[in-house]
């Protein structure tokens, strides 16, 4: 198969990024997963790309227009969603069901190997399961794409620190995550000065485990419950997050939660995230209150997870740089 880089010479700026090969594989893995679908019984739905809300994740920015039609004569801000999760989940209060969707999703400020700007997202959601339910039918997603692939490992987010790094990442103190760090040659642990333990316990994952993953499929489930984000947490000593992260050959794929239910909760954690984006001099941006109506009116339990496609068509079509599987990439658009 011909693969194809980011382009370099502006001459040859016109052509696409991908091959018409990978183009091909593209239209393949959609139909396949939409077929996947079909047979379990999940509706295909699409939401808006634009809204008045943005994510508040100080991790995340998205990008922003402006609309100046009928009712707007001063502009009306609106954001490219990063997910279609808040609307995925209006949905699901209204009574949808199991739903799934496949769209264009934008990050502000990501672009590299293995991100572009612009990419394409699987999310989809299922009431009634729990994050480890939906990690069994992530895995059958896999094995319906590629039947030959063999069981993915499991391993909790403690395990995985106590297997690779012999550390407890929810009792180590910074001190022992930075002794950690330096103990296996990340350049410049000692000198770094990072907030808070999360930032160690990233910097050790990204850094230091996910490259030693290995090939195949590995989910990391029940993560620390300062890295909830949307999930719920179980109670207990220690709490946990209800959520999991899917690595192939060591390259995230995919993010799942147990769906937090609670409006209450949810408006609290967007609020902190908008304090934390305040405190790093981020711009501020509306939270997304029609979604928390939602949660009020009543969120059925529920599990949802969000794949990209893009690194799935890079796992599958051997591609080292995600330029070789878009038709345009941001340096070809």
């Amino acid at each position: 198969m011909e693969l194809r880089r980011p382009v370099s010479d502006p001459k040859d700026g016109w052509r696409p990024g991908a091959s018409i090969e990978m183009l091909r594989l593209r239209a393949q893995l959609l139909a396949q997963i939409r077929d996947f679908f079909r047979q379990r019984g999940v509706m295909e739905v699409e939401t808006p790309v634009c809204s008045r809300c943005a994510t508040t994740d100080p991790a995340i920015e998205s990008l922003r227009t402006r609309f100046t039609g009928p009712r707007a004569a001063d502009g009306l801000p609106l954001y490219l969603h990063t997910s279609p999760e808040f609307a995925m989940k209006r949905l699901l209060a209204a009574g949808s069901g199991p739903i799934y969707q496949i769209c264009k999703v934008f990050r502000d400020g990501e672009a590299g190997a293995r991100h572009n700007p612009e990419f394409t997202l699987l999310e989809w959601y299922r009431p009634g399961f729990d994050h480890h339910r939906l990690m069994d039918e992530v895995e059958a997603l896999l094995l319906h794409l590629v039947p030959e692939s063999h069981p993915a490992r499991r391993l909790s987010y403690q395990a995985l620190f106590q297997q690779y790094l012999q550390i407890d990442p929810q009792q180590a103190s910074i001190g022992d995550l930075r002794r950690c760090a330096e103990s296996q040659g990340l350049a410049d642990a000692g000198r770094l000065q990072l907030a808070d333990r999360d930032a160690w316990l990233d910097l050790l994952l990204s850094h230091y485990i996910e490259p030693r993953l290995g090939q195949g499929a590995c989910f990391v489930y029940d993560y620390p419950a300062s890295q909830a984000a949307l999930a719920r947490i179980r109670p207990g000593s220690p709490p946990l997050a209800e959520r999991f992260e899917l690595y192939l050959d060591g390259i995230e794929l995919a993010n799942g939660f147990h769906e937090l239910t609670d409006a209450a909760q949810q408006r609290a954690r967007f609020e902190q995230e908008c304090e934390a984006r305040q405190r790093s001099g981020l711009p501020e941006v509306p939270m997304d209150h029609r979604m928390l109506q939602a949660l009020e009116h009543g969120l059925p339990r529920s599990a949802g997870v969000a794949l990209g496609i893009d690194r799935l068509l890079m796992w599958l079509g051997g591609a080292s740089h995600i330029g070789e599987v878009l038709a345009f990439s941001l340096d070809r658009a």
